[in-house]
């Protein structure tokens, strides 16, 4: 099959570039401190240097990627100090998030983040970290979606990109789902009872876990 043309140059370019590195950052295809070389990822995927460029000084301003001068790029090594102050801003802003959802969500998002929790105690009770962990993340996306909080909602999504690899390496942590489960779902109960308070007290009590669990 033939290969799909990809543009080489320009706006289009870099906006391609931007979200391959993106993604391979988040994913976990790029490990903190590896050197991002411009010419090889130019050619992997197939755009000019300039543009790999301007990605990466996009990343920067992300939070994924440092550009340290003479030496080029890497991507940027968030220490567990790091983690817990981001944390800390993610319980203000997830918490919002959280109150709002109580107030707005309709029955059928209800349910929807109810079968989310069914989901993710049988992921604990099967054994299946990875698979918690993705409903994990799914959880707070639709309750930040819920909120219709947008300015929330962007400033998290910058926020939890740079802690794509603590969080990974907490999901896999031995007894780390089985004692986050209850957090999750008092989460979700809040909001069923659509109580902005208690949605909002239990995010935050949800957080500081996190915290705590990170700095063991």
């Amino acid at each position: 099959m033939q290969e799909e043309a990809r543009p080489g140059t320009g706006e289009q370019a870099k906006q391609l570039a931007l979200a391959k590195l993106r993604q391979a950052i988040l994913h976990g295809e790029m490990a903190p401190a590896q050197r991002l070389v411009e010419n090889e990822l130019a050619e992997q995927f197939g755009v000019t240097r300039a543009s790999i460029r301007a990605a990466l000084i996009d990343l920067e301003a992300e939070g994924l990627v440092e550009r340290i001068r003479n030496r080029g790029s890497r991507v940027r090594v968030v220490t567990v100090e790091e983690a817990v102050a981001i944390s800390e801003c993610r319980m203000v802003l997830e918490g919002l998030c959280a109150a709002k959802a109580a107030t707005l969500a309709t029955d059928d998002q209800l349910a929807e983040l109810a079968d989310i929790g069914t989901a993710m105690t049988k992921a604990v009770a099967d054994g299946e970290p990875v698979t918690y962990s993705e409903l994990n993340q799914r959880l707070h996306t639709r309750i930040r979606e819920i909120s219709g909080q947008q300015v929330a909602v962007e400033l998290l999504e910058r926020l939890n990109a740079q802690l794509v690899r603590h969080r990974f390496q907490l999901a896999l942590r031995p007894g780390r789902p089985q004692h986050s489960l209850g957090e999750h779902l008092a989460m979700i109960e809040t909001i069923t009872a659509r109580d902005p308070r208690a949605a909002e007290e239990a995010v935050r009590a949800h957080l500081m876990s996190v915290i705590t669990a990170l700095r063991e």
